[in-house]
């Protein structure tokens, strides 16, 4: 499918979600795989919803009850549809794992250009600091095996 086409399944999925919003109540919400989905799975802790949302706030200021909700939801929908884009490249090339590089494919096929560079120069960063993180572990691992072979000589 293309960009477009896949664009307007997502716009026509979150119609009809809307409409099923609009007629019951989310206890009847369920997953792909038939088993009812909770408020709670379906979205990410509010707790850290609001530990984002505070930080551009003035220390006196308050955030909205509704306005918490609403990014909220917007922020796990958001998260949903750039994960199905990299699990569909995933499962086409018979992988089971997502890694960080489906996830830039993601955000270009899905017109989020602006963040391709700034998440490949995060996600390399990120990458770099966990090598050195394991040889620092290797490398302290391996010195304290020298001295207590040492210290038993």
């Amino acid at each position: 499918m293309s960009n477009s086409e896949d664009s307007q399944q997502y716009i026509n999925d979150m119609l009809v979600k809307e409409e099923d919003e609009a007629s019951g109540d989310d206890s009847d919400r369920q997953d792909g795989h038939g088993s009812m989905l909770r408020e709670q799975d379906r979205f990410l802790p509010i707790c850290n919803i609001i530990k984002i949302m505070k930080v551009p706030v003035p220390q006196n200021g308050k955030i909205a009850k509704d306005a918490r909700e609403c990014i909220q939801e917007c922020v796990s929908e958001f998260i949903s549809f750039i994960s199905s884009e990299a699990i569909e490249r995933s499962v086409a090339e018979n992988r089971k794992t997502v890694n960080g590089d489906d996830l830039l494919v993601a955000f270009n096929n899905l017109g989020f250009d602006n963040y391709v560079e700034p998440l490949s120069i995060y996600l390399q960063k990120y990458r770099e600091s966990n090598k050195s993180d394991r040889n620092l572990f290797l490398d302290s691992s391996y010195m304290q095996t020298d001295e207590g072979e040492a210290g038993k000589q």
